[in-house]
């Protein structure tokens, strides 16, 4: 693969990686243009369902009869954290292909994105070493029970666009360490990641047939992973409406499926915040990787005694945001991923504008598309019925809405169908904790916002998916159970 080493520069035709599996070298390709000018990135094979059943009866024949799952978890601890020390060898690299293909700013990728990958692979490195059982010795003189705990098998794992690099770890790096293989499904739009973390696994010991990787579109690439009785369990990261057909395909028997799907984050502000803080937070909440982000707190809840002030200071900062050329350093918004979302996106804004709410967006500056670009965006006073305030608009537009008090504050932040993440701004440990148990949602932030360590849980609840994703939560999540019984003395005859 040619590496992009400046902005524009056109990298080779981009496909499979499946031992043994041969493409056509007329195969349809996907063309990925740069969502900032247009110029071409790459061209990305589309994988068929052949293509695909290619790569799961790689993964099978590894998990059935290769060294991987039999390594002992020290083993694969080691290999992973091999492959982190090339994933920072490769960081500039790593990051330059999250800007060209994801449209997001430069300085993010190297400050956000690539660290955190680097953490995950690092926090399932040290969570490889930790797979447990247990012993039951407590049944009685005569018998006594092993609880093993086991990799659950081949796992298909399909990558959304938005962080490419940092879900592929999400959900690779834990299932590595867990003992399964691995069937990679990105996105047609962010191959190059995904393709590059796979070769560097390859490189630090991972066997190429227990992690392989198919190039494709859903219908065609994706969905024979949640067809097929060989793969054991699907991790996908994406919208709802997908996960529903996933969860819905016809199989002889169920198959383990985990869903960290959209959000609708709400950040809470109360009076007794400290402001400066809140609106750093709120804002760095919503405008975070363009808006594109499903734990983004699109929702500001903000009490009414400061609500006017709070609106006004963070409308002021979002308004001095750098919002251009995503290889600019200076750059803090850059260009949405293609140009029908960004049509998408507006339409929530307009549809707000028109019901009467209050919208305050920037100019975009002059050297941007409006069909590539979205200001960060806040509407004031959103109606609770309001597509804005219950649906995912995956841009960096905020709603707002007023409470009074900790009632209400919970009652609005729970009253959408995503539970995936939301933020409480308050001096007071009281009422951040009753709050933060009170909130639906499987993370809550208290005076911070999207901090995800490695070795955390992550996972939404409702609307937000199934499953939790790092942590060793994460890494049982890639295991399964079986209960050995042992007679450990004379049996006693059943039949005489």
């Amino acid at each position: 693969m040619t590496v992009i080493d400046n902005p524009g520069t056109v990298a080779a035709r981009r496909g499979h990686l499946i031992p043994g599996h041969i493409t056509a070298a007329d195969a349809p390709v996907f063309e990925r243009r740069s969502p900032f000018d247009g110029s071409l990135v790459a061209e990305v094979v589309l994988g068929t369902p052949a293509d695909t059943r290619a790569a799961i009866a790689a993964a099978r024949n590894a998990f059935d009869h290769g060294p991987w799952p039999k390594l002992p978890g020290t083993e694969r601890a080691k290999i992973l954290l091999r492959w982190a020390g090339l994933v920072r060898e490769n960081a500039e690299e790593l990051a330059r292909l999250e800007t060209a293909e994801v449209g997001k700013p430069i300085g993010f990728a190297r400050a956000g994105d690539v660290p955190a990958t680097l953490d995950t692979i690092e926090a399932a490195a040290l969570a490889a070493a930790h797979v447990k059982g247990e012993l039951h010795d407590d049944l009685g003189g005569a018998i006594m029970g092993l609880v093993r705990r086991e990799p659950v098998g081949v796992v298909g794992a399909i990558v959304p666009w938005n962080f490419p690099a940092l879900l592929y770890s999400h959900k690779v790096a834990f299932a590595l360490a867990a003992g399964c293989t691995v069937v990679v499904k990105p996105s047609e739009f962010t191959s190059g990641s995904a393709i590059l973390l796979t070769r560097l696994a390859h490189r630090a010991g991972v066997p190429e047939d227990a992690l392989v990787l198919v190039t494709g579109t859903g219908p065609d690439a994706g969905q024979p992973l949640a067809e097929s009785t060989d793969v054991d369990l699907l991790s996908f990261t994406g919208s709802t409406r997908t996960a529903r057909l996933l969860a819905a395909v016809d199989r002889p028997y169920p198959q383990v499926q985990h869903f960290e799907l959209g959000g609708k984050g709400a950040t809470i502000v109360f009076a007794d915040a400290d402001l400066d803080q809140a609106v750093d937070g709120a804002l760095f909440g919503f405008a975070i990787n363009n808006g594109e982000t499903c734990t983004a707190g699109t929702r500001l809840l903000v009490e009414d005694a400061i609500a006017d002030e709070f609106v006004a200071r963070l409308a002021q900062k979002a308004a001095q945001l750098t919002v251009g050329d995503p290889w600019s350093e200076s750059t803090v918004v850059g260009p949405l991923i293609h140009a029908q979302h960004t049509a998408r996106v507006r339409g929530f804004i307009d549809e707000a504008a028109a019901a009467g709410s209050v919208v305050i967006s920037p100019e975009l500056p002059a050297s941007t598309s409006p069909e590539s670009f979205v200001a960060p965006t806040i509407i004031d006073r959103v109606e609770t019925d309001s597509r804005l305030f219950q649906e995912e608009v995956f841009g960096p537009v905020l709603a707002v809405k007023r409470f009074s008090g900790v009632d209400e504050a919970v009652r609005l932040a729970n009253s959408t169908v995503y539970g995936l993440a939301n933020s409480i701004w308050t001096s007071d440990t009281s009422t951040a904790l009753t709050v933060a148990r009170a909130l639906k949602s499987g993370t809550v932030w208290i005076n911070t916002i999207h901090d995800t360590p490695g070795t955390l849980p992550f996972g939404g609840v409702a609307g937000s998916g199934i499953g939790r994703e790092k942590g060793v939560e994460g890494l049982v999540g890639f295991t399964q159970l079986k209960t050995i019984t042992v007679q450990v003395a004379p049996r006693s005859p059943i039949y005489g």
